[in-house]
């Protein structure tokens, strides 16, 4: 077993550092697939033995009432696994609301009463690590090379020269849109917007043709779905943050007003106000309340991930009479392709979730470091990073591309390639403690001045570059 453990850590070493992201498409991904196994059990047993004794807490954002039926077999299939590994390990854990997290965690920190383990969405964790709540965690902590994990998502969980996290699985999304809307109002039904432009033009000749929502925007104050789909439109036209999205940001200048963000910014006012060719509840939706119009046939372009097939299906299956006609008609016409370009790139948030071990003086009940280890060590293998991001995502250990696991994905999950391919378009959000109130606070409250009319384009941009640089002291 040791041999078999020591053999697929240097296989998975050398296919990690051999990546060739010029290479990176749905042919490459696919062509890895299934060539590799593993044996997660014996590798972990190195980390920690299988019988040890002893005590975690966990919190992440599991499956919930929206999330296809598939997640919540292998959700449940997980625990179940882990609990016959470390039979001795008695684990409580907790599946916290994906826009509950961030504030209950500062709440319990600091009445240092939080759990010894966490998986956070990828924005939230330099917020933490540097107020010292976070401990130094590096994949080697926990029998991983860092080189088995992608450079962006590595990104994420340093501060300050220290590594504190482990990505558990990389997000990157992709255009959907429905080929019966796009025939219906005389556009090419298997042809997506090549352009942010175009994106533009296509929704308001969906409405104006059919009466319907173009596209499937999303302005939610303090949400994270906000930022994961109005970033991309941002940097594609050259704007940002800060210079988030040059090879080598400094993050000591705001974008948040320049040319390219004013007229990202004018895009979305186009549609919401101008066109009216998007959902009039952009406003208050998340990319939750886009499913519905979505499968009733009256929405036809959104930004999303892999699993909203599997959740469209789902809901097909439970559509009756006339609506069921409808909702299968939309099924079989969902489309996926590459998140549209702008005069600056082609751009998508590098996303995901990353694990955290919380330091002992914050954590309730004392912290076990090898129950965290091993629970650790269990989640982002191989098998499991990929297996947990079984419709959504992608793995964070690149390992679990070569698994057989993730060649039964590529074989069962439509258009998963597509999304996956997006990988080399990914800009990780500015690795700075304030990201998330940029993200969540800043950057939605500017799309919210500008498509409610309280402030022009131009004074909402400049609003918002002010803001931020209002939050890091004044010193940009």
């Amino acid at each position: 077993m040791a041999a078999l453990t020591t053999a697929s850590l240097m296989s998975s070493t050398v296919y990690a550092q051999s990546v060739d992201l010029s290479q990176w498409s749905p042919e490459y991904i696919r062509s890895i697939a299934g060539t590799e196994t593993f044996d997660t059990a014996g590798h972990c047993a190195s980390v920690v033995p299988l019988d040890y004794t002893g005590r975690l807490t966990y919190w992440w954002t599991g499956p919930t009432e929206a999330s296809p039926r598939i997640e919540h077999e292998i959700n449940d299939a997980f625990w179940a696994a882990w609990a016959e590994t470390y039979p001795n390990i008695e684990t409580d854990a907790q599946n916290i609301d994906y826009n509950q997290l961030l504030d209950r965690l500062r709440t319990t920190l600091l009445g240092n009463a939080g759990p010894m383990a966490i998986r956070l969405q990828i924005l939230g964790g330099v917020e933490f690590a540097s107020k010292g709540y976070f401990q130094e965690l590096k994949p080697e902590d926990i029998g991983y090379p860092t080189a088995d994990f992608w450079p962006g998502a590595m990104k994420s969980v340093t501060w300050d020269g220290a590594v504190y996290g482990v990505p558990t699985n990389n997000e990157t999304m992709a255009l959907i849109w429905n080929a019966d809307i796009f025939e219906r109002a005389g556009l090419d039904p298997e042809s997506p917007p090549a352009t942010w432009d175009d994106v533009v033009t296509y929704s308001k000749k969906i409405h104006d043709e059919l009466g319907i929502s173009g596209y499937g925007l999303v302005a939610r104050q303090n949400a994270g779905n906000t930022p994961f789909r109005f970033m991309p439109q941002l940097w594609a036209f050259g704007g940002g943050a800060l210079d988030e999205a040059e090879a080598t940001p400094a993050y000591a200048e705001s974008y948040l007003d320049n040319e390219g963000a004013v007229a990202a910014l004018q895009a979305a006012y186009d549609m919401y106000v101008r066109d009216k060719s998007v959902p009039t509840s952009a406003l208050t939706n998340t990319q939750n309340e886009n499913q519905a119009p979505f499968i009733a046939g009256q929405l036809a372009m959104m930004i999303a991930h892999p699993s909203e097939y599997a959740k469209m299906v789902d809901l097909a299956g439970l559509a009756t009479g006339a609506d069921k006609e409808i909702a299968d008609t939309v099924v079989e016409n969902m489309r996926y392709g590459l998140i549209p370009e702008g005069p600056a790139r082609r751009a998508v948030v590098f996303g995901g979730s990353n694990m955290h071990f919380i330091n002992p003086e914050y954590v309730e009940g004392g912290f076990d470091e090898m129950a965290a280890k091993a629970f650790a060590c269990f989640w982002n293998s191989p098998e499991w990073s990929t297996k947990l991001a079984w419709t959504g995502s992608n793995p964070g250990n690149l390992a679990g591309f070569k698994t057989e696991w993730m060649k039964e994905r590529l074989d069962s999950i439509k258009f998963l390639d597509v999304t996956t391919s997006m990988l080399p378009s990914g800009i990780p959000f500015p690795v700075i403690p304030e990201a998330t109130e940029i993200m969540n606070i800043i950057v939605p409250d500017m799309l919210q001045n500008a498509l409610t009319e309280r402030m022009t384009v131009e004074e909402a941009a400049a609003d918002a570059a002010a803001k931020v640089e209002s939050l890091l002291g004044g010193g940009l």
